[in-house]
């Protein structure tokens, strides 16, 4: 069972076994048709899937049917942005806050990309606060992870999705994470981990007492051009060893991948012939802090 903060949502005996969502019909599952996404409900196993990036309708607290806000019947079809790139999965986001959040608790984003973190609060009615160094949307603060503009111990969750050493461009601004590389071969890494490692504690200077964060992340892989062979960046590992040095583990949850690359015939030989992985799951680390 999961270890909840003591006045989280606590599901019912009435949830049974319909709280798992119904695997995806095979194929992308971002070019799932809107008529084929089923309802969020809670996921009750370590593998979450779900045949799309962002949900319609959900089960709330009180096991009502719940149209998104930002579903088919409204004017915005997704939450967040469907065109930024990186964006996080909203149906990821809102399955922590089900279960780590109550109504009105504020939630944390300190790199918010284009807004998802702050839609799924509105759809749950919790309180979003977020960051980014270049904010897409007026209501996200211009700001820097590293750190965070708030009073220590005021938030009642925090949720993060950094950048996967330099694979993704986010912005102009040299400060960006994004630039540094993961894999660099001067300080093996060492700019990046300590940049997330300053991040990771401002998360946990801002949080209060006895509530939880999530971390969203991926190991990468840079193949070498023109060569077999590649470096591999167990980016998952290395930030779950810093997180444990000041957070409790609560739970890893690996989370089914869809991106291009795996639906690309020539990218699945590539991955044969250089004798290498493509990233099929995400990790989302759960942690709670303590006194």
């Amino acid at each position: 069972m999961r270890p909840p903060r003591d006045n989280a949502r606590q599901p019912g005996k009435r949830d049974g076994n319909r709280d798992a969502a119904p695997r995806p019909p095979a194929g992308r599952g971002a070019r799932t048709r809107p008529s084929e996404k089923p309802p969020l409900r809670l996921m009750t196993t370590t593998l979450w899937d779900y045949p799309s990036q962002h949900y319609e309708r959900y089960v709330d607290e009180h096991g009502t049917l719940v149209e998104s806000r930002y579903g088919m019947g409204g004017g915005q079809r997704t939450q967040g942005s469907k065109h930024y790139e990186g964006a996080t999965p909203s149906w990821l986001i809102w399955q922590c806050l089900m279960r780590y959040t109550r109504a009105g608790d504020s939630v944390l984003d300190p790199m918010c990309g284009s807004g998802t973190t702050i839609d799924v609060c509105t759809d749950l009615g919790r309180s979003p606060i977020g960051f980014d160094l270049a904010p897409s949307r007026p209501d996200i603060r211009q700001g820097d992870a590293r750190t965070i503009a708030l009073p220590s111990e005021s938030c009642d969750f925090a949720f993060i999705d950094p950048p996967y050493s330099t694979h993704i461009d986010y912005s102009d601004d040299p400060r960006c994470i994004g630039k540094l590389d993961a894999s660099d071969d001067r300080d093996n890494g060492k700019a990046y981990y300590d940049a997330m490692h300053r991040v990771l504690h401002e998360l946990h200077r801002v949080l209060r007492p006895k509530r939880y964060m999530a971390l969203y992340v991926s190991d990468s892989f840079r193949k070498h051009k023109g060569r077999m062979g590649g470096t591999f960046m167990p980016i998952g590992f290395e930030l779950f060893a810093r997180m444990r040095t000041l957070f409790t583990p609560v739970e890893i949850i690996s989370v089914v991948r869809y991106n291009d690359k795996l639906e690309r015939g020539n990218w699945h030989k590539a991955a044969e012939e250089g004798n290498f992985f493509l990233r099929g799951f995400n990790y989302l680390f759960i942690m709670r802090k303590d006194d």
